[in-house]
């Protein structure tokens, strides 16, 4: 009897561990992020964001290549255009006939878009980046077709006393930026520009703050040509289609992870 009596409660601790464990078990699998117990693989990490819509951005630079690429008016691309660590960099030759440029243009034209471009710019220098640039063999630079958006070391270039107009980020010598978000020499500068032509609209990102606003055609783009150096001008401003553009002024600049995004 005896015996009967102790095996019945040994069999009462069995059940009654038993139960608890598996009560243990299912408030561990009820929660998959827990770190008690066992879980699987599979339960701790979150699954993955879902990847981009391809096609969403045009890759014009993936720093290997210089396939979108050409030099104003010109084939190729010429030798003062270098690709350093995934960069394209931009080195003024130390001899040059009269009047020669280095200034590069798209091979592709565009209308509408946002234009995402990391720029670095070298101690004391200038250069840009244009859109609707038309190649007219009339005219020997860029920047008598495409507005600018100005790059600058604000520090140093003495065009940056010349007020905010010609200061980095500007629409240059018509927009200045509304504040001085550039980093220091030497460091990379995040800049998103955005040219719609069917809400009359653009606009300059520059590292994360937006720092000018403009039309991009129409009576009140007029008046702010009519303002600045390129009043009277022929083709300036004339093109709502046309090529994205990068800026030789005689200084090392640096361009990288540059991609476009149609808005037509």
């Amino acid at each position: 009897m005896k015996k009967l009596i102790f095996s019945a409660l040994i069999a009462v601790m069995v059940i009654g561990c038993k139960d608890k464990t598996d009560k243990k078990n299912m408030d561990v699998d009820s929660d998959p992020m827990t770190n008690s117990g066992s879980v699987s693989n599979s339960q701790q990490v979150p699954a993955p964001p879902p990847a981009p819509v391809d096609g969403e951005w045009q890759v014009l630079f993936d720093g290997t290549n210089f396939d979108a690429w050409k030099r104003y008016l010109e084939d190729g691309v010429g030798d003062a255009w270098k690709i350093e660590d995934g960069a394209m960099v931009y080195y003024p030759p130390k001899e040059r006939k009269k009047g020669e440029k280095y200034n590069l243009v798209t091979k592709e034209d565009f209308t509408s878009f946002v234009l995402s471009i990391d720029w670095k710019i070298s101690e004391g220098g200038n250069s840009g980046i244009f859109w609707g640039v038309k190649e007219v063999e009339s005219l020997p630079e860029a920047y008598h077709s495409g507005p600018e958006i100005q790059v600058l070391d604000n520090e140093k270039h003495p065009d940056a006393k010349n007020g905010p107009v010609r200061q980095a980020g500007a629409l240059y010598d018509m927009v200045g930026p509304s504040e001085d978000v550039t980093k220091p020499v030497g460091e990379w500068n995040t800049c998103v520009i955005t040219v719609n032509h069917k809400t009359n609209n653009g606009n300059v990102v520059l590292n994360g703050t937006e720092v000018a606003a403009f039309p991009v055609h129409g009576e009140e783009w007029e008046a702010m040509v009519d303002k600045s150096k390129f009043k009277g001008s022929e083709h300036f401003g004339k093109y709502r289609t046309g090529r994205i553009g990068l800026q030789d002024h005689g200084d090392i600049v640096s361009f990288r992870n540059i991609k476009i995004k149609s808005l037509d």
